[in-house]
């Protein structure tokens, strides 16, 4: 049993979905959980229509799905051959769900609507995907993931119910092997008990075949992206990047953390709890080596590892009365960082006040300020970047700072990490 992941970078085009079907006809005597995202640039475009609908634009948001409709109904028949497949229907289907959604009001909370809306990328996707591959000889089962993830409501960032989930795996999916070598289900969502829709946080199709893979005791996990493997820097952002032939999962949950956006930051633990090893390959050259991640990997041979955040905001909190920022405290600002689903990318403080690093998101932070008003006195600055470098090089870091001014640096034996304006 193997587990593959195919994102939206690989779906963009009918020549890239020809490439996907060949890499799976490549392993024809392997049983596959083929996990895959919403094609191309859908779940952005699904963004939109969320926040219109939410921003009561209805007719805005009816456009926009339109828009998304035609284009995967042109995608189909461009697969197909012809608008006749039963596949049509289906897609049609979810389609109306979704504008059975764009005909409420809304009185739940955005992200209650987001996820019944931004999860339908990955439903017509993997719909599309499914019966182009039956059409072209390569057998396989289509699977509604929302029938075996089942979730709490925490909606947009969703947390897996192991147990029911296990039980859904074991009772639903794994005898589907015995009829099919090739099982095909979505990314990125899943469901409540109360049969909502919820989505397990933005690019969380990686953690989705994470979870498949844990629980069929899968021998192997492949991520198949645009690039050749895991890099030492964002070739988009950095000229000269390096290849990692091989990480251990500490190291990729590190790179996680910090913002490198390689790997969803919650896949490594269940693949790790059964030493799963994960390959990230490239699906435009099947045969290039990629990156193994593993438990036990050689990081001697590990280049300067780059991480850019673009768009930070670094907030300063101080005290009213000019108390000690002590643990008391600290633990307010905590918790009401925590009750807005804020992240924190870096902090630091000092007698009388506490600086931190956040993604600049102008509805959080007016709710951080209201939030904290009463306490505390609040400031930050925007645009900035927040530059990440393990296994740092002076010379390097310096050049990569040349220019900028540093608003704020910490630095350890492996990591520096610095504030840019």
């Amino acid at each position: 049993m193997k587990v593959f992941k195919f994102g939206g970078a690989s779906l963009e085009s009918i020549e890239r979905i020809h490439k996907v079907g060949a890499i799976v006809q490549s392993f024809p005597d392997d049983k596959l959980l083929i996990v895959i995202s919403a094609m191309g640039k859908t779940t952005n475009e699904l963004e939109k229509v969320a926040q219109n609908f939410f921003l009561r634009k209805r007719e805005i948001a009816a456009q926009l799905l339109y828009n998304i409709e035609q284009a995967h109904m042109e995608t189909a028949a461009a697969l197909l051959g012809n608008r006749e497949h039963p596949v049509f229907q289906q897609l049609q289907q979810f389609f109306t769900e979704a504008e059975w959604t764009l005909g409420e009001k809304p009185l739940r909370t955005f992200d209650y609507y987001y996820d019944q809306l931004v999860g339908l990328g990955e439903l017509l996707s993997t719909a599309i995907v499914s019966a182009w591959f039956n059409q072209s000889g390569i057998q396989n089962t289509w699977i509604d993931v929302r029938d075996v993830f089942r979730t709490d409501d925490n909606f947009r960032d969703a947390n897996i119910d192991w147990a029911a989930t296990q039980r859904n795996v074991t009772e639903k999916v794994l005898p589907l092997f015995n009829t099919t070598n090739i099982v095909i289900a979505q990314g990125f969502i899943g469901s409540t008990d109360q049969n909502e829709s919820v989505t397990l946080g933005r690019e969380g199709s990686d953690y989705s075949a994470a979870v498949f893979a844990n629980m069929l005791d899968a021998e192997s996990q492949t991520i198949w992206k645009d690039v050749e493997g895991l890099k030492n820097a964002d070739p988009k952002l950095f000229p000269n990047t390096i290849n990692i032939p091989e990480i251990s999962y500490s190291e990729v949950i590190e790179m996680a953390y910090y913002g490198a956006q390689v790997i969803h930051p919650k896949t490594i633990k269940p693949l790790q709890n059964k030493q799963i090893p994960l390959y990230v390959k490239s699906f435009l050259n099947k045969d290039l080596p990629g990156t193994v991640i593993k438990e036990e990997a050689d990081h001697t041979q590990l280049p300067p590892i780059i991480v850019l955040k673009q768009n930070q905001v670094l907030i300063t909190v101080t005290s009213r009365d000019y108390a000690f920022i002590t643990e008391d405290k600290i633990s307010d600002i905590y918790d009401i960082f925590h009750g807005l689903k804020i992240k924190i990318n870096l902090m630091q403080n000092a007698a009388i006040s506490f600086s931190c690093c956040i993604d600049n998101n102008p509805e959080k932070i007016e709710l951080l300020i209201k939030a904290m008003h009463q306490d505390f006195k609040l400031s930050y600055n925007e645009s900035l970047q927040l530059l990440t470098m393990r296994y740092y090089q002076d010379g390097l870091l310096d050049e990569l700072c040349n220019g900028k001014t540093i608003l704020l640096e910490q630095r350890s034996h492996t990591t520096v990490q610095r504030i840019l304006k």
